[in-house]
């Protein structure tokens, strides 16, 4: 017994010296750029050069000899963005899975339906898992898991915990779950759809007229009430007085490819609500002024220079979905689909100060958006304001906010292991060629983590830092990942369409518009 205190003392001793060390190594990694042997932050030129160990291959080839989990992190990314283009394969296997386990149910008579759904009580787990495996919003929360893994093998666990848990930054996803919900309230949505009614009615209210008020004025409100507040809104109303008359299936993804484009260009009026300048403007001192006169006139002509396409090819089919929604759509769904109500609901006034305390909780989390205890703790109050309210409310299911927030904190997981390689890439290009290829990365990392690493590189001039921004919020619409409040769309439209959103068909829609704002932005 006298040794056992003393045995105590000693293993308490060697796990405080294991912890420490193994907090040491935590706390390197992931390795910053600057303690690279390779000049990571010399001039672009230097990059350039073809001699010695400045050209950006031989930059990557080193950094990965220096850091070779550079290689296995990257290669767990590849592997989840290759994952998002056969979400819509793995829906088609759950429903012949779940089919082939019907069939077999039927044969077994001895399973019983106690719940009164008309159902077998035993569902297909494969089916289950399947269905899982085709959500695009879990692709990369799933595969954090396998980088999790992999980080714990080769890093240790300290060095996981510690990444996962205080090197990642989760204030932008917690902030698009929360502005979300706020948005697609019954007082703002209704207000919104009145504002945009406006415009409507120049042109009749006719479906064509409320496409082109949606497409061209929802994104801009971007610039004011950030992005994924527009998303919400523009893609709920949207579904209203377009989606719900089943136009075809081309013009619904020509539609999905002008939101998502529309919404990545139509933040760039101010300074203060896009995520990718939001990144760039305090450090390289970009005001309202200076996006207005740089950025917003830019994106304000390629949005309407893309609908204007867009309407010119599918005139004949926008014209024909008729002149009365509510005739075609007699029911209204708000939060994503979360609830029906029928057309009378929807005249029932909702009291003017309700509509003004939510936007002032819209506000307070807008003004509040890098304090997350702040904006969180402002939706609390707002949950309880709700519920002394309910009978002007909608109720408030927050699926697709937590859906959204867990596709984008699975991105930013995996994006704070990509800038070994990214931003030696940026850091290497003249003006045109960063543009191309801002544009193009951006398809394959969230548009603001690339702006976020074109503040690392050293030497950038004014004529490079406005290329890759532009870069950025151009690309910001070819896929569900190239921008924030991308997966927010994609969760409230994607139920119709058949077997779900499909990357090719999103990829396809988006291309024309991409390169009409690509010359603005360049041209004009």
């Amino acid at each position: 017994m006298v040794f056992l205190p003393l045995l105590l003392l000693l293993g308490s001793a060697a796990h405080l010296v294991a912890a420490g060390a193994e907090s040491a190594a935590a706390a390197e990694f992931p390795r910053d750029l600057a303690s690279y042997s390779v000049a990571s932050t010399a001039p672009a030129a230097e990059m350039c050069s073809t001699g010695g160990i400045g050209s950006v291959w031989e930059v990557l080839a080193a950094r990965a000899a220096e850091e070779p989990f550079n290689l296995v992190a990257s290669a767990i990314f590849f592997l989840a963005v290759v994952h998002t283009f056969f979400t819509a394969r793995f829906r088609r296997w759950a429903h012949v899975v779940e089919a082939r386990h019907a069939a077999r149910q039927r044969e077994r008579p001895r399973v019983t339906d106690n719940d009164g759904d008309g159902q077998p009580d035993e569902v297909s787990f494969g089916g289950q898992v399947l269905h899982y495996l085709g959500e695009v919003e879990a692709v990369f929360g799933t595969w954090a898991l396998v980088l999790f893994g992999a980080v714990v093998w080769c890093k240790g666990l300290g060095a996981a915990i510690h990444y996962f848990a205080q090197r990642v930054d989760f204030t932008e996803p917690m902030f698009v779950v929360i502005i979300m919900a706020l948005a697609s309230t019954r007082p703002v949505l209704r207000l919104a759809e009145q504002c945009l009614r406006v415009f409507a009615r120049l042109g009749g209210e006719t479906p064509l007229a409320w496409w082109l008020s949606l497409l061209t004025l929802a994104p801009l409100l971007g610039s004011f009430i950030t992005e994924p507040a527009a998303m919400t809104i523009a893609a709920l109303l949207l579904a209203k007085q377009f989606y719900a008359l089943r136009p075809s299936t081309a013009l619904k993804y020509a539609t999905l490819g002008l939101l998502f484009v529309n919404v990545s260009v139509g933040g760039t009026l101010t300074h203060f609500a896009a995520p990718p300048v939001l990144m760039v403007a305090s450090k390289w001192g970009w005001g309202m002024s200076y996006m207005l006169a740089h950025f917003g006139w830019h994106a304000a002509l390629g949005i309407v220079g893309s609908n204007l396409v867009y309407f010119l090819i599918f005139r004949r089919e926008l014209s024909a979905l008729g002149t009365a929604v509510q005739s075609h759509a007699p029911t209204v769904r708000e939060n994503g689909g979360a609830r029906a109500e029928s057309a009378d609901s929807e005249e029932v006034a909702i009291p003017a100060w309700v509509t003004l305390v939510h936007l002032l909780f819209l506000s307070f989390t807008v003004w509040m958006a890098h304090y997350p205890a702040l904006f969180v703790g402002g939706f609390l109050f707002f949950l309880a304001f709700a519920k002394a309210t309910a009978h002007h409310q909608s109720r408030i299911v927050l699926r697709e906010p937590m859906l959204v927030g867990f596709f984008l904190a699975g991105l930013v997981i995996h994006g704070g292991l990509q800038a070994w390689w990214i931003q030696p890439v940026l850091g290497s290009m003249g003006e045109l060629p960063l543009f191309a290829s801002a544009t193009v990365l951006t398809a394959f990392n969230d548009n603001a983590l690339i702006t976020y690493l074109a503040t690392l590189v050293p030497d950038f001039s004014e004529p490079l830092r406005y290329m890759v921004v532009a870069g950025a919020v151009t690309g910001g619409g070819l896929t569900v990942i190239a921008n924030a409040p991308n997966p927010a769309g994609q969760s409230i439209l994607q139920r119709y369409f058949e077997d779900g959103i499909s990357p090719l068909g999103l990829l396809a829609a988006a291309l024309l518009p991409t390169l009409i704002v690509a010359g603005a932005f360049l041209l004009l």
